[in-house]
Parts: structure tokens; C-alpha cells; sequence
């Protein structure tokens, strides 16, 4: 036990403070936040601390070591970054709710146990809703509570598979699972919603897109990679993740190409860079468990200064489509440079981050003789390849392209404030300092790192690959054969269990909403009859005693039915004589008792 504080107490608790302070003394506070989170950080000491009994269960909130360190590094810095970007926004729930957000994130990666990151996992859902909920459009209530559905389902398998995980084992320890029973195919498997596999990936790019400009920063740069860690951490070497891995690399390049929200582009690039980490933590050797480690840090960087860019363009121009803009470079020059530095990044050129983190990985696929037959890691090694040639295509060319020069579109508008430029300067520092001299990073990292980027050969083909890449782009697009950008819904996987959800939905409409209204009107006429039956109990039961009565001495006719007129009135508005009130209920007792 310590004295030492939870990070993500600082941020969850602090950011609900946020609306209490005005003016300058918000900014600074929110400003001191990620800072103090960081400091307290770098003082936390190895091992297991803040420890709580839990029935015969042991909890760790708080575990330090080498893997979760780096992470909580770039959770910190890319929230500091994050806050002076969203400084001008003044929204208060999108402050709360990306504090709230980042701090669940950072709970998540520090647990010890597999309740508490259930526990962080779930708020991390919760942060996230609301960070696209606070744009406020309905397309945004949408995306929403589709991405709500989709999380609330996979962290209820996560759940079902910690709890038989721990009827199985007994144990909550987060430590190396296999896939090797229902309980860990579970855990792997609701991990795998928040990662983006493939065709679970569409939450992702219909949500991402539709949230604030500040929040898709934040969105960025927090779920998948906190699925990353949960895989690093629980499935390290599981080759399944290879291919998983080399198809998130793969697929997003195709609709990435052709699809016109540029925002919904760099959600699919996101898909393709997650990708790579996947097959770094498959392969799982420490040369790969480094380069995913690596290429997570890099990629919330660059991924979150192209998100910046793209934010500012958004914020001036009110358009994000690469139809509805062009030529931006005249009056936005210094947003025109940072995007081009997150490109270079992204694409992994050299003297960038992406080159120093990425290239691990493909060195790892292409030493990976463990991977079943010779055939099978060439093919791996092969589609990463094609994937960092695509990359470059839509997100090293086209984002700037279409954003910044193509066409001129007659915008003219005043740069991105000066808040915004900070934040996606300090980035794109980051990203030409960790490219430029990476050992700080490599430092860092889970495993000693034994690996050299810059040599002659590595420095040669990954430039011979991107200017390739470039000649083609430049070739499809003179000859009219690249994709052209125009206003089109693209169809992705989502659309298979939209449109069966929907003929599901109907299908039962018309058939158990008839069976329903059957049912219903049964009810309400047995009810009311019922009711009418037993609400004149006492004069019906009192009516059949007298009326034999008499009849046997001699009553007829009319002076028959005044006497029954009078009687069943007499009951029902309880005028009655005793006795003769006594007599019925008598009588009526016994014909229950007779009954039973």
C-alpha cells in the first residue's frame, strides 16, 4: 500500500470540477490537470499498490510495470495536448466527459485485476458516448446509441467471460490467457469489439466522425488502444491475432480510397495502423511486443494531429468533405504543415515517428520463422507491406491533398486559432523528434530494444516504397482511373445486421403485434367481465335467495319484478335490513364453502 494517488482519480475526479471554475482560471486548471496526473506518475513505483478485499478476492486499482508505464506516458501527454486544443470550444461537457473519458482509459491500463479493468473498461464507454453526443446533431444522437449498443454488447461478453474465467481458475490476476476454453474465447472476443476487428469494425467510422471536433481527438487516441494494451497484456504470441491483425492492415486501404468525409478516412486509417499492432502482439516476440508498444505511441501522436487538422479545417470552413474543399494551403498555411508532418508520419518517412515504430513490426513479421510454414510469415510481411503503401495513398496523400490543394474550392477563411496551432505544433514536434532520434522512446519500451532503424538498406526500400506510392497516385489520378470523390454512402459491413435487424424487427411486428392485440382484448373482456360480475356479487347472490322465496309463497308478474327492482337496488346502494343483510352473507359464505 501507498500513499500515492490513482491517475485516473485525478482526471475522473478533477474533471467534474471543471464547470465550477470562469474564464482564464478554467483553462489553467484544466491545463494542470494532465500535468499534475503526469507528475504523480513518474514518482509511482513498480509493482502492486491501492489494494482492496474483495470478498476472497484480492483487487489491485493501481499496477505498475514497463507495459501499462508506457501507455499512461501518452494517455498523459496526448490529454495535455488535447486540453489546448479544445481551449476556444467552451463546452463544459466535453470537457467533463473527455476528463472523464481519458481518466477511464488510464484506469483500464493500470488495473491489476480483471474486475477493475472491467469496471474502467465500461467507463470508457461512457466517456465516449458522451463525446458524440455533445456535438448535438441528430446524425450524432444516432451514431450514438448505435456505438452505446455495440460496447454495452461486448463489454457483457467481456463480463460473462471474467466470471467464468474465475469460477474456472479462482483467480482475477491479469495474467496470460490462452484460447483454450469458452471463458478466454469470450474475454478475447469482447476485447476484440473495442479493438475494431474486422467486420465488428463499423462503430468505429460511423461513430468517430459525428463527434465534436475536440472529442474525435480524444476518441483517437483512447479505445482501441486501450484494447491494444488489454491484448499486449492478456494475449501476447496468439497467433490468431496475426491474421486478425493483417486484415485490419489490409481492408480499411479500399474504403479509405473512395470515401469522401476525411474524417471518416482517418477512422479507417486508424483501423489500418491498429492493424499493425495486432500482428506485433500475434508474433509476439519482444522485437514485436516492442514495435506495437512503439507504433502505439507514435500513432496517438500523429493520428491525433491529423484528427487536429482536420478539426481546425472543420472549425473555419464548416465543411469536411473532399468535395467542398481545396486550396487551403493559402489560408490556413501552418495547419497545411502540420497536417503534411502527421501524413510523413503516418506513412512512416523517414526522420518521422511512424518510421522508427512500424518498421519493428515488419522486421519482426519478416523474422517470424515461428509463424506456421515459410509461405505463411512472406504473406504476412507481404500484406503489411501493400498496407504501408496504401496508407500513404489515403492518408499521406489524400488528406492533404484533397484538404489543402486539389481544386480550389474559394475558401477563404482566417487560420485555425492559436490554441489549436500550439497543440498540433507540440505534435508534430513530437513526431519529427521521436523519428529523428528515437532512443528516448525505444527507453521506454517493455523489453530492452536491440534494434536499429536507420540503416542503409531499411532507409532505402521504405523510400523506394513511398515514392512508388506517390508515381502511382500521381499516374491513377492524370489518367481518371483513381477513385473520383463525390457525395456518396459508402455500404460497409454494418449494413448485413442493419438491414437483418430490421427484417427481424418487422417480422416479429407483424407477427406477435396481431398475437399481442389477440391476447389483450381476451383480457380486457374476461377482466371486465369479471369485474361486472363480482361488482354485483351481493345483489345477484341476494336476488337468487329471494326471488325462490318468492316465488314459493305465491309472487308474480309485476309485483315480481318491483320486488326484484327494489331488492337489487337496496344491495347495491346498501339500504338494506340487518337481517335480512345478515341472511345473504350467510347464504353466500356457505355457497363459497360448498364451492371449495
Amino acid at each position: 500500500m501507498t500513499n500515492s494517488i490513482l491517475p485516473a482519480f485525478i482526471f475522473m475526479i478533477g474533471g467534474f470540477f471543471i464547470p465550477l471554475f470562469r474564464g482564464k482560471a478554467k483553462s489553467v486548471y484544466m491545463l494542470l490537470l494532465p500535468v499534475a496526473g503526469f507528475i504523480n506518475l513518474l514518482y509511482l513505483p513498480m509493482g502492486d499498490m491501492h489494494l482492496i478485499a474483495f470478498g476472497e478476492f484480492k483487487l489491485v486499482l493501481l499496477h505498475i510495470d514497463r507495459l501499462n508505464l508506457l501507455f499512461g506516458y501518452i494517455f498523459h501527454i496526448i490529454s495535455f495536448i488535447t486540453v489546448i486544443y479544445i481551449l476556444n470550444f467552451k463546452n463544459n461537457v466535453e470537457y467533463v466527459a473527455g476528463f472523464f473519458y481519458a481518466g477511464a482509459a488510464l484506469g483500464a491500463v493500470f488495473s491489476g485485476d480483471l474486475f477493475s479493468f472491467f469496471v474502467f473498461w465500461e467507463m470508457l464507454t461512457i466517456g465516449s458516448v458522451m463525446l458524440i453526443w455533445a456535438r448535438k446533431t441528430p446524425s450524432a444522437q444516432a451514431a450514438g446509441f448505435r456505438y452505446l449498443l455495440v460496447h454495452a454488447f461486448g463489454g457483457l461478453v467481456l463480463l460473462a467471460g471474467i466470471v467464468f474465467h474465475v469460477t474456472q481458475t479462482g483467480s482475477l490476476e491479469m495474467l496470460k490467457l490462452t484460447l483454450s476454453s469458452p471463458a478466454s474465447y469470450m474475454i478475447f472476443f469482447g476485447i476484440g469489439i473495442n479493438c475494431a476487428w474486422p467486420v465488428l469494425h463499423p462503430w468505429l467510422t460511423d461513430a468517430y466522425p459525428e463527434a465534436t471536433i475536440g472529442g474525435t481527438v480524444f476518441l483517437s487516441a483512447f479505445t482501441t488502444k486501450t484494447a491494444v494494451y488489454a491484448l499486449a497484456r492478456l494475449f501476447p504470441g496468439t497467433e490468431a491475432l496475426i491474421w486478425i491483425g493483417v486484415g485490419m492492415a489490409a481492408f480499411p486501404i479500399f474504403y479509405a480510397v473512395i470515401e469522401n468525409d476525411l474524417r471518416r478516412v482517418l477512422a479507417y486509417s486508424l483501423i489500418n495502423q491498429v492493424g499493425f499492432m495486432v500482428v506485433g502482439i500475434g508474433i509476439g516476440t519482444e522485437l514485436a511486443i516492442n514495435g506495437a508498444c512503439a507504433h502505439v505511441f507514435n500513432d496517438v501522436l500523429f493520428k491525433g494531429l491529423l484528427f487536429m487538422s482536420m478539426g481546425a479545417v472543420m472549425y473555419r470552413t464548416g465543411k469536411i468533405n473532399a468535395t467542398d474543399l481545396g486550396g487551403l494551403y493559402k489560408s490556413m498555411p501552418w495547419t497545411c504543415l502540420f497536417c503534411c508532418v502527421g501524413a510523413a508520419s503516418i506513412s512512416a518517412f523517414p526522420l518521422f515517428s511512424g518510421f522508427v515504430s512500424k518498421s519493428m513490426v515488419m522486421e519482426a513479421a519478416a523474422s517470424g520463422s515461428h509463424i506456421a510454414g515459410q509461405g505463411a510469415y512472406v504473406f504476412v510481411w507481404l500484406v503489411l507491406l501493400f498496407a504501408s503503401a496504401g496508407v500513404f495513398h489515403h492518408a499521406g496523400i489524400k488528406i492533404p491533398f484533397f484538404a489543402f490543394f486539389g481544386h480550389d474550392a474559394g475558401h477563404r477563411v482566417k487560420e485555425a486559432p492559436k490554441n489549436m496551432l500550439i497543440a498540433m505544433g507540440i505534435a508534430a514536434v513530437l513526431c519529427v523528434g521521436i523519428g529523428t532520434y528515437p532512443k528516448p522512446l525505444y527507453d521506454i519500451l517493455p523489453f530492452p530494444v536491440d534494434y536499429h532503424p536507420y540503416t542503409i538498406s531499411h532507409v532505402l526500400s521504405q523510400t523506394q516504397l513511398l515514392f512508388f506510392s506517390a508515381l502511382a497516385f500521381t499516374l491513377l489520378l492524370l489518367s481518371g482511373i483513381y477513385p473520383a470523390e463525390m457525395r456518396a454512402i459508402n455500404v460497409d459491413s454494418d449494413w448485413i445486421y442493419r438491414k437483418l435487424g430490421r427484417s427481424i424487427y418487422a417480422t416479429l411486428d407483424k407477427l406477435l403485434n396481431p398475437l399481442n392485440a389477440w391476447c389483450e382484448a381476451i383480457v380486457r373482456s374476461s377482466a371486465s367481465g369479471v369485474a361486472r360480475f363480482f361488482g354485483g356479487a351481493g345483489a345477484n347472490v341476494s336476488l337468487f335467495v329471494a326471488v325462490n322465496f318468492w316465488l314459493l309463497i305465491g309472487y308474480r308478474d309485476k309485483r315480481l319484478e318491483i320486488k326484484k327492482y327494489r331488492l337489487y337496488n337496496d344491495v347495491l346502494q346498501g339500504t338494506l335490513p340487518i337481517g335480512i343483510g345478515a341472511a345473504v352473507t350467510v347464504t353466500f359464505i356457505l355457497f363459497l364453502y360448498v364451492l371449495i
